[in-house]
């Protein structure tokens, strides 16, 4: 049960990170960004190509962030600069990366056994009572310091502007600022986040898999409608906050699902089902609240 429990927080922590970043596409920016489903396993194309050649793993984690923001940059160009639409961008973006992903590894799937991770190195530096937890005390170090960062762009006054850009983005004009270049670096951010939980993610399960970004808008998307529903009226917990318990809480149903008989080939019907559940729910919550006013 404790393994249970330890590997949905895990991979609710993992995939947090991803809903850190469509929270930014889709809740501020009003962006539904579908490159997610091709930086997600991009992350993993460059940390597995990178591990094998030797390259430190933690800078693997870097190198994948900045390969995720470039493909989330020329998504926002392709929305911003040659005026294709947005959900078209993202389409257009993902089955790009596909190839791309491909030719990164060269292979459509790679396995990392034996190989150096961000969870051996960190093995050497906790007392071996701890080392059970390596991986969920590493998984955890992650999330906090990219939701930290992310805490405190978003009360920069870029991001301040970001913020703008979906809600009123004739301020931003008003402040002399250029709405389209806001966009841009705001899909740059989120496609960072999403391309940092796949490579996390890739070091974790050591593998890459080239069909492992599937479904990862619809999730993040689920994700961060049930932490800003369920938590909702948890002042004392910030946007960022919520969105990361929201994936907890998706993988914990998921991780339910299966273990009530559902097989693991019915995942994503079981995603559909949940995210549809979701959406029903977080509507009807908010037609009572219209009803109340």
């Amino acid at each position: 049960m404790l393994g249970i429990i330890t590997g949905i927080i895990e991979q609710g922590l993992i995939f947090g990170i991803v809903a850190l970043g469509i929270n930014i596409s889709y809740r501020i920016l009003n962006f539904p960004d579908l490159s997610v489903d091709g930086t997600f396993p991009l992350g993993a194309a460059v940390t597995s190509a990178l591990i094998l050649l030797g390259v430190n793993p933690w800078i693997c984690l870097l190198a994948s962030f900045f390969a995720g923001v470039l493909a989330g940059a020329l998504t926002g160009v392709l929305n911003v600069h040659l005026r294709i639409k947005d959900l078209l961008s993202g389409i257009l973006m993902m089955t790009a990366l596909y190839s791309v992903n491909y030719r990164v590894v060269g292979a459509p799937n790679k396995f990392l056994m034996g190989e150096t991770t961000i969870f051996t190195t960190a093995g050497r530096f906790l007392p071996a009572s701890f080392l059970p937890y390596a991986p969920l005390l590493v998984i955890l170090l992650i999330t906090i310091v990219a939701k930290l960062v992310l805490d405190w762009y978003l009360r920069t006054k870029s991001g301040f502007l970001l913020k703008s850009v979906g809600d009123n983005e004739g301020l931003v004009v008003a402040l002399a600022q250029n709405p389209g270049k806001i966009k841009i670096i705001g899909l740059a951010i989120a496609n960072g986040l999403v391309a940092l939980a796949g490579s996390v993610n890739c070091q974790r399960i050591v593998q890459f898999d080239i069909s492992s970004g599937v479904g990862t808008m619809v999730m993040g998307l689920a994700a961060v409608i049930i932490g800003t529903t369920v938590l909702k009226k948890l002042s004392f917990f910030n946007l960022t906050t919520k969105v990361i318990i929201g994936m907890i809480i998706y993988k914990a149903c998921i991780t339910i699902a299966i273990a009530s008989g559902l097989q693991s080939s019915d995942m994503n019907f079981i995603i559909t089902v949940l995210f549809v559940v979701t959406l029903v729910s977080n509507d009807m919550l908010a037609g009572r609240r219209k009803e109340r006013a």
